[in-house]
């Protein structure tokens, strides 16, 4: 491809950055050498709530607390007496944990306190934690924030763990604890250990091209695993919508005429009553809005105006937000024999309700249909049929959790990975080995951006932000 170009100039080049491995962020965590403490269980009462430190005042602190001079055996329950250290009123009887960095969870000296839920509990231990000298409390993610600048997590992960903490669906779940278990980042560290390997070769190319002593297909070798990698970043690429919608839920519509059993099938599918059900035609003259957990898929799903003509202001402004409405969608399920409304290729699942209704023959062979499913949802026949064909649907349109490679969940992901690829397009169309190698750093780079975050402090404010306080 570029033999005989060796002649360039091009030991300037080497000059550029070459150092592409696994970093955080270029900055410390905040208030790095601080102890920090935060309520780590939710708000409210509860049997039990964890109380959590972190950093070099994390032991002084429990000692204090406890009014012994021994720490307890490392990552060993232990129950004690917690009082207040500075009027030495008892506060609760509490198990507290020691975890000695870096075995823990942000790679610091961190303590545990379970004490028991209410909130007078509570209160008192967080204040007489706020009154050891060196603690303070913690920011939103502070203590996700720390794991990442000790390396006890890639950034990947951390996205990971905060969709596996508002994860309120089972594939979410497992889409979450799929990328906190570090798949999308093994993922990526395999494309990097390719790249490498492809500069390495270019750039031996481009110092001992001279010689005999380098192997005449070294260059072939470099191209070859570009290739490669260029599909596999494209396959990925095409799926990216994918697991952004399994994070955020996809977007189901329900459509049809007047008094088809629309919103009955919603207040069905929801399991309560979003939608007014009449047997007036007309009433519902709106897009009604709500989300669902089907079959363990995140949905946003939509009860819609029938759709008819000749009608009213007032509802024909509902009918044209349902046909709206069906422009911007991930499924339809469709109420009588109707087709997509604009034509297109939408997922389309005709449905037709009132099945009790039917005479014991079915319906007549001489109706010309499109595939359907029978629903009556009065007596919830073809129920369990109908959500396995939404499970079907769903799963095509949002990715299924628990096979295939790792889903691209957020668009930063995506970002970085068009980056790359982008990136080896210009090495395949670069004009000398000095242009083609820059490219292949510039790719690396957009890697290392995707599980390190690149120390951009903006793009980790945004991902920290995500998480609770005492996580």
């Amino acid at each position: 491809m570029w033999r005989g170009l060796w002649t360039l100039p091009v030991r300037a080049a080497r000059g550029l950055c070459r150092s592409c491995s696994r970093q955080g962020s270029s900055a410390p965590a905040p208030g790095s050498g601080a102890t920090i403490f935060a309520l780590s269980s939710g708000q409210g009462r509860c049997g039990v709530a964890v109380i959590r430190t972190s950093g070099p005042g994390s032991g002084p602190a429990l000692q204090s607390l406890t009014a012994t001079r021994d720490l307890p055996p490392a990552r060993s329950a232990r129950l004690r007496l917690l009082s207040d250290p500075r009027s030495g009123e008892p506060l609760d009887r509490a198990l507290v944990l020691w975890f000695p960095g870096p075995q823990s969870f942000t790679g610091e000296d961190c303590a545990e306190f379970h004490v028991h839920g209410g909130p007078a509990v509570v209160t008192g231990v967080l204040q007489a934690l706020g009154g050891v000298p060196g603690l303070r409390p913690a920011e939103a993610g502070e203590f996700t924030r720390r794991a990442f600048a000790h390396g006890k997590l890639s950034l990947t992960e951390v996205e990971g763990l905060a969709d596996l903490i508002h994860a309120e669906t089972e594939a979410q779940r497992r889409q979450a604890l799929r990328q906190l278990d570090g798949e999308l980042g093994r993922l990526c560290s395999e494309w990097a250990e390719i790249l490498t390997t492809a500069l390495a070769h270019v750039e031996a190319y481009i110092d001992f091209g001279e010689d005999d002593n380098l192997e005449e297909d070294v260059l072939e070798r470099a191209n070859s695993a570009v290739r490669g990698l260029q599909v596999a970043l494209g396959t990925h690429l095409q799926d990216a919508r994918r697991g952004q919608r399994l994070r955020s839920g996809a977007h189901v519509v329900v459509a049809g005429p007047p008094n088809a059993g629309k919103s009955s099938l919603v207040n069905l599918l929801s399991q309560k009553p979003v939608s007014i059900v009449s047997p007036e035609p007309g009433t519902t003259r709106d897009v009604l809005e709500t989300p669902v957990d089907l079959a363990g898929f995140p949905v946003l799903l939509s009860d819609t105006a029938g759709l008819r003509e000749g009608v009213g202001p007032v509802e024909q402004e509902g009918v044209r937000r349902a046909r709206a409405s069906c422009n911007f969608l991930d499924t339809v399920v469709a109420h009588g024999a109707t087709q997509s409304s604009n034509g297109s290729s939408q997922r389309l699942l005709l449905v037709l309700n009132k099945w009790d209704l039917l005479p014991p023959q079915g319906l007549s062979p001489s109706r010309a249909l499109p595939p359907y499913l029978l629903l009556s949802c009065l007596t919830k026949d073809g129920l369990d049929t109908l959500l396995e064909a939404l499970r079907k649907e769903l799963a095509a349109v949002c990715g299924d959790p628990s096979t295939g490679p790792p889903l691209l969940t957020r668009a930063r992901h995506q970002h970085h990975l068009q980056g790359c690829l982008d990136a080896l397009d210009q090495y395949r169309e670069a004009g000398d080995l000095a242009l083609a190698a820059e490219a292949l750093r510039v790719a690396r780079r957009h890697l290392a951006h995707l599980t390190g975050g690149g120390g951009t402090e903006e793009i980790l404010d945004v991902i920290f932000r995500d998480f609770c306080v005492g996580k």
